[in-house]
């Protein structure tokens, strides 16, 4: 796969959005109790885990959110494909706004639905939602369900209370089911603050509220949790999560979660703090060495976006430089088949791996000028 996108296997591996750092102890030590009995029979608690997700939203988040009204799932991309072909039917359209999180179309396309596109649009350095384009997109009746992406991957926007009511007001005005994707809201930055969809409008619409995979650095052993308080809605995915036993997950993700939202909060914090200086860093060493390189303002998420097309080179080219520097960033194709001169990284690693990649970018860069 590396070889073939950048001519080589030797990079430095930024284009998988998870974590490359240890884990919370308390995790650790809940996964060790575990093991340590030497006995895997069947363990199911999944009231433990929507009070832990609950109780975690009240105190990060303000959220109040009624454990009953959660449905488990085996992750945030089933989740997605499940509400998909319960929300709409083959060849109705679903809107997306790019650039997208590049998953959300292979989940789209692969069930026989069509991708609609709304570009998000830059002003004054940062990417804002077009709400013109939006509603003349969402006026098609052929639209069912809008994806929003809440902190947005790849762009890096926590979306501000009156943006998301803007977009329920469209929503509801077209009789469209809002699907928001909030696996990235406990990764918030400095001067930035989460508001769940599920704060300014619950009744109709859905939230992947709770996954414990990108703040805590589960992702090879989470689900992914469904909120919702329409009542229809709720009794229909509960009932097709039990027919595919999709809400029995194992003791592993059940007591690690567990653990995660009930003892993982200091260990966040500490998280977050090295987090915001790699922002800061990454941000610094941009504007000063990497004059044709912009990297848009990070509010949430461990990705960040950056805008190559200061540089001058075609896509092609500038994804052989990254290959001769060793910088494994995913191309901005992925997101968006326009995003020629863009590319993503997560900087979810020690900070050591990240300075010594684009130390090695800025090289290449600077020789080609």
């Amino acid at each position: 796969m590396l070889e073939g996108i950048f001519g080589t296997a030797d990079v430095t591996p930024f284009w998988v959005a998870d974590m490359d750092l240890r884990v919370a102890e308390p995790i650790i030590d809940e996964l060790q109790r575990l093991t340590s009995r030497g006995k895997f029979a069947y363990e199911f608690h999944s009231q433990g885990v929507f009070k832990a997700i609950s109780d975690w939203n009240l105190r990060r988040h303000g959220l109040k959110l009624n454990t009953s009204n959660f449905v488990q799932v085996t992750g945030v991309l089933t989740g997605i494909a499940l509400l998909i072909r319960e929300l709409t039917e083959v060849n109705d359209s679903i809107l997306i706004q790019t650039p997208a999180y590049h998953q959300f179309s292979k989940v789209i396309s692969t069930a026989n639905r069509k991708v609609v596109k709304s570009p998000l649009r830059v002003v004054d350095d940062s990417y804002e939602m077009d709400f013109q384009d939006l509603e003349s997109k969402l006026k098609d009746p052929n639209v069912k369900v809008l994806i929003l992406c809440n902190p947005h991957n790849p762009v890096g926007r926590v979306w501000r209370p009156d943006e998301l009511i803007t977009v329920l007001e469209l929503a509801n005005r077209y009789n469209v089911t809002i699907i928001s994707d909030e696996i990235h809201s406990d990764i918030i930055y400095q001067g930035y603050k989460f508001t769940s969809l599920m704060t300014v409008g619950a009744d109709k619409h859905v939230s992947l509220i709770g996954s414990p995979s990108k703040t805590f650095g589960l992702q090879s052993i989470s689900n992914g949790y469904l909120y919702t308080e329409n009542t229809e809605l709720l009794e229909k995915m509960k009932a097709i999560s039990e027919s595919l036993y999709l809400d029995h997950g194992s003791a592993f993700s059940t007591f690690a979660t567990i653990a995660a939202y009930e003892k993982g909060e200091s260990w966040l914090g500490a998280f977050m703090e090295y987090m915001q200086g790699t922002v800061d860093w990454l941000q610094n060493f941009t504007d000063k060495e990497l004059t044709n390189v912009k990297m848009f303002p990070v509010e949430g998420t461990y990705q960040a976006w950056l805008d190559f097309s200061g540089v001058g080179l075609p896509g092609d080219e500038l994804i052989k430089l990254f290959g001769r520097a060793g910088f494994g960033a995913s191309p901005g194709t992925w997101f968006d088949s326009d995003a020629k001169q863009y590319a993503r990284i997560s900087f979810a690693c020690p900070r050591a791996d990240i300075q010594e990649a684009f130390k090695r970018l800025d090289l290449e860069l600077k020789a080609i000028t």
